[in-house]
């Protein structure tokens, strides 16, 4: 498949299940209650340290593997399988001892219902890392609308019949249960059923060093929720949360989409041509573009699309989503260095980088947390800036060319940002910080501001002139 083709894939793959996402989340954000979100983010940011390691890196091993044997496909399998039946029995174990820390029974049951998450996730992840390595993006894209779609469906039923927050923890499980049914349909016929330790000891020594940045990262992503749920309240995480829930739909709007291209295609590039500098440039100047769109709208009109998405009862979070807005926006010119750097089978610097990150990140919105959400969020834009420029370094040393070559990719996202923030400053002016309009401004701000990004993206020759172009080319 194509590279234009598989970006095609992957972006209406991520957008039908952000569509689904958002739908589910306009009605469970009005079911349940800012605590009871709280209850269960803060037990999945815990999780999440358990998920970051639930297959050890085996699923990346597989899709950059430059020689990849039978052999080595059993030793993936043999990770995948037993790191899932270990860690639903680890979750199990700290269930109580959690929900009394925070004296929050809720968060137990949240927690054996997550434990047979990682019971039935490898099913659906040697498949799934298979098909991203044949960029076979189409089958990908089956596999994870089935997923949203069932999850969504369950959480939303179970959250209207009053289950509380465990409706999110089993519409979870439903949506990995879809994924590894999906994924048994696609497994190809010559793949073995029969683990094997032959070469586990390669996969390990590349997935140990990943897990270990995974494990850091989730510390850096989840450390404010996990700090105001225990020096706040879990009213003060639920807030962040949906705060913070919003802006990363960027990630999963843009990056994501593109990220899922970019590995296996980096990966190729390394292989046969052995390097992949303009790829990376090109997929930066993409995501810095649309992601820096995406912020000015929030930055702007995050009091209507809060109110549109989530209801009134969410409107403290308003000036957290428009101030994580900019912690995301000097975010976004890194946002692919990570993907580049473990094409390029970097694992080490991976793991270097994200321990610098962590440490900076953690220590100021622990000193965040203290004061509370505003603090916490001033934080984090000061963590972000100077992560992404040191990363931006580090991996630009890496791909062996001059840091002012990614400058110079960003320079021409940021004049097309000029002209994007016109939409968006319109309905600002014209509307106010608050208004009791909700649709309006975000169909001017929108609108408008799509027009100043086509037009900012011909008049500076921006590389995506190169994908409109050949969509023009469709259409007509």
């Amino acid at each position: 498949m194509s590279t234009r083709k598989s970006l095609l894939f992957s972006f209406l793959d991520r957008y039908a299940s952000l569509a689904i996402s958002i739908i589910s989340s306009m009605a469970i954000a009005r079911l349940l209650t800012p605590a009871e979100i709280g209850v269960f983010s803060v037990t999945m940011v815990l999780l999440m340290f358990v998920a970051s390691v639930r297959d050890m890196g085996a699923g990346s091993y597989l899709v950059q593997e430059r020689e990849l044997t039978t052999e080595r496909i059993r030793a993936v399998w043999a990770v995948q399988l037993g790191l899932g039946l270990g860690l639903a029995l680890l979750v199990v174990a700290a269930s109580y001892p959690v929900a009394l820390f925070y004296k929050e029974p809720r968060m137990r049951d949240i927690m054996l219902v997550i434990a047979l998450n990682y019971a039935v996730n490898p099913f659906g992840s040697l498949t799934y890392a298979w098909l991203m390595r044949e960029m076979r993006f189409d089958a990908v894209a089956l596999m994870r609308f089935s997923s949203a779609l069932s999850g969504a469906l369950v959480s939303t039923g179970l959250a209207w019949k009053g289950f509380g927050p465990i409706s999110l923890a089993i519409g979870s499980l439903a949506s990995t249960s879809a994924n590894a049914l999906m994924a048994v349909y696609f497994r190809p016929k010559s793949f073995p059923w029969l683990p094997g330790v032959g070469e586990i000891k390669r996969v390990l020594a590349f997935g140990s060093k990943l897990s270990i940045s995974s494990i850091l990262g989730v510390m850096s992503g989840g450390s404010a929720e996990l700090l105001l749920g225990k020096l706040q309240s879990l009213t003060a995480s639920g807030l962040y949360s949906r705060a913070n829930g919003l802006v990363q739909m960027f990630n999963r709007l843009v990056t994501d989409a593109v990220g899922s291209v970019c590995l296996p295609w980096f990966s190729k590039q390394s292989r046969e041509q052995g390097g992949f500098i303009e790829p990376f440039l090109k997929a930066t100047a993409y995501v810095s573009a649309v992601g820096w769109f995406f912020c000015t709208m929030i930055i702007c009109l995050a009091h209507p699309i809060v109110r549109l998405l989530y209801g009134t009862q969410w409107d403290e979070s308003v000036n957290l989503a428009r101030l994580l807005a900019i912690a995301t926006a000097f975010g976004v010119p890194a946002s692919l260095c990570s993907i580049a750097l473990l094409s390029l089978g970097a694992v080490a610097t991976i793991a270097r980088l994200t321990i610098f990150n962590v440490v900076l990140t953690v220590s100021l919105v622990a000193l965040g947390a203290l004061q509370g959400l505003v603090a916490v969020s001033f934080a984090a834009i000061v963590a972000s800036a100077i992560s992404s420029g040191y990363t931006l370094k580090i991996t630009a040393a890496h791909l062996k060319m001059p840091l002012k070559d990614i400058f110079l990719a960003l320079r021409k996202s940021a004049l097309v940002t000029v002209l994007t923030s016109a939409g968006p400053l319109l309905a600002l002016g014209l509307y106010g910080p608050t208004p009791t309009s909700i649709i309006l401004p975000i169909i001017l701000g929108g609108f408008v501001g799509l027009a100043g990004f086509i037009a900012g993206v011909v008049v500076f020759k921006h590389p995506l002139q190169e994908e409109l172009s050949a969509v023009w080319v469709k259409f007509r």
